[in-house]
């Protein structure tokens, strides 16, 4: 993120004759909390102010709640419009520490980069100081380091990159601290190629959101995806090593490890203290110190620190308020978004002659960690009296859903949900208020069917980040009401979701209540008549389910006629992909023939994933698993020869990266010549079907797990469908293949197969649900075909098989009437569908081989076909290969040549 160059003093100014100063408000601090507090001034109007922040980070306030984007690369996380920081009565002071407070003359004493100080005079002083990373109270904690700042994140990013070099292994990184920031700090070092092992004081991870019982279970889905952890045991010393050490290296010399309160030690390169915060008070304690010696009422501390503030957000010193992580309100200081943006207008509300009071801490929470779903909200541990707590729990599947409510079970008291946390969404409006059915009914993973219909009262708070409320949201959809936070009235009615969030703010933070806010929107727009739009996009007005009948009725073959018909305008990147999609899965034609090259996306243009330097990856079908000796050699071969980057992905196959355009075809020539073909890493198709060694090896195998795999993958290899598909298959009920997380999952059972479908990964995982049980092999495969064609022809585009089976009327029974039972009477239709699929089926880059033409396509620069992309270049590292750095390109000596770039004819 650039450092802004520090904007011009800007002297107070004396007003018109007859007209009285502005109020100097001076800001101390730099983060979430003093942007949202300039932010709030600024939208309630600076006439009559002048606002000053202070703040001794070199960057611009930025968004530390998505601090662990910036691990991988250098990305701005700065928060709202830049250009705020430019408007008249607003300066923004970068690198510059607070150090003193004078109260009595209301001068805050500041120090720059340099070690000047200066001095700002204020009518109002706003402390948004936020809290540091607490430290570890052992031998050897100086040799660790922290996960609070930019610079943090930075340092550890090269920090660990130095390790892989110096060491020539994966590094070691021991984080400190199983909560949210720890397995944020451990998730960030996996990242970035680390292993990661988490040490925690407590028995179980995030022990302060979350009870006994969520945390195994959170800690069997931690350890699931390759974390090491150690409970209810606390570090004694980071230990460095001690030859290293005596022989006088500076710096103490290399850790080598932790040493555990029971004495077990655990090695380690690299130490990450993540044990809680504690708040930025040094000022304020100073202050404190100065007063008490002057015999004067001055600031209070609050039992774990930081600054006592009233409901009021004031600090009981005249002039002086605080927000965010520094105030302590009810004996608690607490680092969550979204009370420190409520403080934050609380006082610019009271600086506008308003009466804004703080209601409390909202301590909701919800992991961050990618591929683990917790959420946890209000009386969480039933310590209420009373209080009852329905819970569900499938410890093998690290499950665990608890509603806690009033001892009638109907008032909504709390929750945790681990695994699975769908229903958090629609539950956490409703804390404080009767639930609409019984309490069970929202337990989504016991299968009790669909959960009610909940409609949200309009005093609920449906985005608590930004304070905003379903009614506020319900005013802004009929343009009855207030939207902005600070009193702007939404002029005509909204109907989208980006109005919304514009008019009212709701959403542009974590972005956890979007969902929400959608389904409200459309609640509303229903209530008024308006029917809700499933266009594809604004140049078509059908939905893709809609199109993709269309097309496949008409026999349509080409996006002009498509586009003649049924829209309007040229196209765009949505619907030109997505008719690309459809034309491919009903005829299976070459994909880049007859003008559909144009339509695609960049990754189905070159029949490769495009990596982030601009090379290449490229990734050979590998059914089931299954590969001979022969084809390890030539991929081997491959990949030295060109000079790629090789690693085994999670579906068993191997991928080679770092290839140009123009090599591509020379690559696919050497691996088809010896018997493979493409493995489709980059279409939204069948990826892989993963398979364990199944009843051919193991002695727990119940059926052959391999030879089912690689019958599936064969089958379905080239299947074009709305999203990516991926299929596993496991020879027994132990699940090696982890079937059940895939969107179609087979297990093996002595009487046949267990069919399960709708099972995804990514942001918002998905268990697989069971369809049919028992099956013979030809009976598996025809219920796989309709429920693959069932799901090409009727899901939406980019709509995950989990996203769609949950908007389906009637949800899993209703897809078991259809593929089971052919309640609809297309079985037969949709089997037919996939043969003619199955028989038309041509590997990509065998044809593409074998057409000059189609080859003209991977030419890296059009009037210089014979030119090599000389900017595209690799450094040695580790022994392997990664993509060079800019500045490494350059003292390589490569230039980036002035050609035209060929783009998809």
């Amino acid at each position: 993120m650039p450092s802004p160059v520090e904007p011009s003093p800007v002297e107070p100014s004396a007003g018109s004759p007859g007209e009285p100063s502005p109020r100097r408000i001076a800001v101390v601090g730099g983060g979430p909390a003093a942007h949202r507090f300039v932010d709030a001034m600024a939208a309630r109007g600076l006439k009559g102010f002048e606002v000053t922040v202070l703040t001794e980070e070199a960057h611009l306030p930025y968004d530390r709640v998505a601090l662990s984007k910036a691990l991988l690369d250098d990305v701005d996380l700065s928060l709202g419009d830049a250009a705020m920081w430019d408007t008249p009565g607003i300066t923004l002071r970068i690198g510059r520490r607070a150090v003193h407070i004078d109260t009595d003359a209301r001068v805050v004493h500041a120090e720059d980069a340099e070690g000047h100080l200066h001095e700002h005079p204020y009518d109002e002083l706003v402390l948004a100081t936020g809290s540091d990373a607490a430290r570890l109270p052992i031998p050897g904690a100086d040799r660790s380091c922290v996960y609070r700042t930019l610079d943090d994140v930075r340092f550890l990013r090269l920090e660990i990159a130095r390790l892989a070099r110096e060491l020539g292994r994966q590094p070691v990184v021991a984080v400190i601290g199983g909560g949210l920031l720890g397995l944020e700090a451990a998730a960030g070092a996996q990242d970035l190629g680390a292993k990661a092992v988490i040490v925690n004081g407590a028995p179980w991870l995030m022990n302060r959101q979350l009870d006994e019982g969520a945390g195994q279970a959170l800690g069997r889905l931690i350890e699931a995806k390759g974390f090491e952890v150690h409970g209810g045991v606390r570090p004694a010393e980071v230990v460095v090593a001690a030859a290293e050490a005596d022989a006088g290296g500076g710096d103490g010399g290399q850790v080598i490890g932790v040493l555990l309160a029971d004495q077990r030690f655990i090695d380690a390169d690299l130490v990450v203290a993540a044990i809680g915060v504690q708040p930025r008070d040094e000022l304020i304690r100073a202050a404190i110190r100065e007063a008490g010696t002057a015999g004067k009422a001055t600031f209070e501390l609050g039992p774990h620190g930081g600054v006592v503030i009233d409901e009021a957000c004031g600090t009981g010193v005249d002039g002086v308020w605080a927000i965010g992580e520094v105030a302590s309100f009810g004996g608690m200081c607490l680092g969550l978004v979204a009370p420190a943006n409520t403080m934050a207008e609380i006082v610019a509300d009271r600086l506008h002659g308003g009466a804004a009071t703080f209601p409390g801490f909202d301590t909701a929470t919800k992991l961050k960690l990618s591929g683990v779903d917790v959420a946890s909200f209000g009386d969480a541990f039933a310590a209420e009296a009373g209080a009852l707590e329905i819970v569900y729990a499938d410890p093998a599947r690290g499950v665990y859903q608890k509603i806690v409510t009033t001892d009638d079970a109907r008032t909504l008291l709390g929750g945790i949900f681990v695994g699975d946390a769908a229903p958090y969404q629609s539950l956490r409006p409703l804390l404080g208020r009767e639930l609409p059915a019984e309490p069970a009914a929202f337990l989504s993973a016991a299968g009790g069917g669909e959960a009610p219909e909940t409609e949200i009262p309009d005093d609920a708070i449906l985005c608590s980040c930004n304070n905003v409320s379903a009614g506020r949201l319900r005013d802004a959809v009929n343009a009855c009401g207030t939207g902005h936070p600070a009193g702007g009235t939404a002029a005509e009615p909204v109907r989208d979701v980006a109005g919304l969030k514009a008019c009212t703010r709701a959403g542009t933070q974590c972005g956890s209540c979007v969902p929400m806010i959608k389904k409200l929107l459309e609640n509303e727009l229903q209530k008024s008549g308006i029917s809700v739009s499933k266009a594809l996009c604004e140049h078509f007005e059908l939905s893709r389910q809609e199109l993709f009948d269309s097309i496949r009725v008409l026999q349509l073959t080409s996006f002009e006629d498509i586009l003649a018909r049924y829209g309007t305008g040229a196209g765009c990147d949505i619907c030109k992909p997505t008719i690309a999609s459809i034309l491919a899965s009903q005829h299976s034609a070459y994909v880049l023939d007859e003008g559909r090259g144009t339509l695609q996306d960049t990754n189905d243009r070159a029949l490769a994933n495009m990596q982030k330097d601009g090379t290449y990856s490229v990734v050979p079908r590998i059914p089931g698993g299954e590969i001979t000796p022969e084809k390890l050699g030539v991929i081997a071969a491959v990949a030295q020869k060109y000079g790629l980057y090789t690693k085994i992905t999670g579906g068993q196959r191997i991928d080679m990266f770092g290839a140009r355009l123009e090599q591509l075809p020379e690559i696919w020539r050497e691996l088809i010549d010896a018997g493979m073909e493409s493995g489709q890493a980059y279409g939204k198709s069948l990826r892989t079907v993963k398979s364990c060694v199944g009843s051919t090896w193991c002695r727990y195998g119940q059926q052959d797990s391999v030879g089912m795999a690689i019958q599936l993958e064969l089958r379905y290899r080239g299947l074009r469908s709305p999203h990516k598909l991926k299929l596993g298959v496991s020879g027994c009920a132990r699940e090696c293949a982890e079937a059940r997380g895939k969107d179609v999952g087979v297990i093996a059972t002595v009487d046949g197969w267990n069919l399960y479908v709708g099972g995804n990964g990514g942001a918002t995982p998905a268990h697989a649900q069971l369809l049919a049980k028992d099956l013979d092999d030809g009976t598996l495969i025809r219920y796989i075909d309709r429920y693959f064609m069932y799901y090409i022809r009727t899901a939406d585009r980019l709509q995950r098989t989990a996203r769609w089976q949950e908007e389906l009327d009637g949800g899993l029974e209703h897809l078991r009437q259809v593929i089971v039972e052919d309640s609809l009477g297309i079985a037969a239709d949709l089997e037919e569908a996939m043969a003619k699929h199955v028989e038309s089926y041509e590997d990509e880059w065998a044809a593409t081989l074998k057409d000059p033409e189609r080859l003209r396509r991977f030419r890296p620069f059009v009037n210089a076909p014979d030119a090599v992309d000389e900017s595209i270049v690799h450094v040695p590292e580790r022994d392997q290969i990664r993509p060079a750095t800019p500045a490494e390109r350059v003292a390589l000596g490569a230039t980036i040549p002035v050609r035209s770039q060929l783009d998809g004819a």
